[in-house]
Parts: structure tokens; C-alpha cells; sequence
């Protein structure tokens, strides 16, 4: 049975397209400054990293510190970590100035690959190298005051799971 109606828009009405409202991503629970996360896919998948703070774009920006588990200064969306109880503290860690701009690539890539004469290294640029000396100095002073026992080898360490594993019963 179909549902008859007294009155019809005219054909030619538009009808108003949907759109959606883009909003700031809200961080996920258990996730402060210093908390320790781990990667679930990309280059580093499995490394423990810190998180330092959410950027506008709504990307989580995290530091291995390098110098412990080879992890630079990165951004993460948040749907691609596992949070972890364990925290360290960012006492000392200035990280107002990396914004997403420090992150753009800013070669020119406008004319495309060039796949017979590629190469030319990638290099890091001066400021991010700087920001990622002053964040991993800060934060390795932060592990090795801190009184928790093998915390910095804990984050060294990469995070796999075997056949028998039952996540559902783990705490991280």
C-alpha cells in the first residue's frame, strides 16, 4: 500500500543538495599529552610512540623519540593507534610552534615524477630537524628522570601480536 499525498512540488524545483559540516576531530579517551600509543599501520606499525598534542587538522602529532625507537617527529590520524595506560611525562617539551605547515612538502612536485632521473634524495628540512632535536631532548631528560623501570626500553620495544594472543582479555 502506497501512501498518496494532496499536493506535489512543481518538477522544476531543485531540490537543496545535503552537504556536511566539516568539525574538529574530538580526541579519543585516554589520550592526554605524554600518553604512550601505539602505531597500527604505516611505515613504523607496531612502534610505541608519545603523543605530544592534537594539531588543527585534527591529526594527532607523535614522537618515538627517535633516538630510542627511530620514530620521527610524525602525524597520526587517531583511528590508526591503540592507546596504552603507560604515560610519560612532557615537563620541558615545547611544541606550540609545529603546526601542519612544518609537515607540507615544499618541492616542487607540480610537473610530476620524473621516473628516469629520480635520483635526487629527500631531505628533511633545517626547521624540522631543529623541532625534532629540541622535542627528543626533552622528552629523553623526561624517561631517564622518571622511576618507572624499563620505560625506555618498553618503548623501544615493537608491539606484535601471535596466533594464541586474545586481545579482547589484554590491557595496554
Amino acid at each position: 500500500m502506497v501512501k498518496q499525498y494532496n499536493w506535489y512540488p512543481a518538477e522544476d524545483k531543485k531540490r537543496q543538495v545535503r552537504t556536511k559540516k566539516r568539525t574538529a576531530t574530538k580526541l579519543r579517551n585516554g589520550i592526554s599529552a605524554g600518553s604512550v600509543l601505539i602505531l597500527t599501520s604505516g611505515r613504523y606499525r607496531g612502534r610505541r610512540v608519545v603523543f605530544l598534542k592534537q594539531l588543527e587538522s585534527g591529526l594527532l602529532l607523535v614522537s618515538g623519540p627517535f633516538k630510542v625507537n627511530g620514530v620521527p617527529l610524525k602525524r597520526v590520524n587517531q583511528v590508526y593507534t591503540i592507546t596504552t595506560s603507560t604515560k610519560v611525562s612532557t615537563a620541558g617539551v615545547d611544541v606550540s610552534k609545529i603546526n601542519d605547515a612544518l609537515f607540507k612538502d615544499k618541492s616542487a612536485r607540480s610537473k610530476g615524477r620524473d621516473i628516469f632521473n629520480e635520483k635526487e634524495k629527500k631531505t628533511v628540512s633545517a626547521e624540522r630537524k631543529s623541532a625534532q632535536k629540541a622535542v627528543d631532548d626533552a622528552i629523553l631528560k623526561n624517561l631517564a628522570a622518571d622511576k618507572t623501570p624499563f620505560l625506555k626500553e618498553y618503548i623501544r620495544a615493537r608491539f606484535s601480536l601471535s596466533k594464541n594472543d586474545r586481545v579482547h582479555t589484554m590491557k595496554f
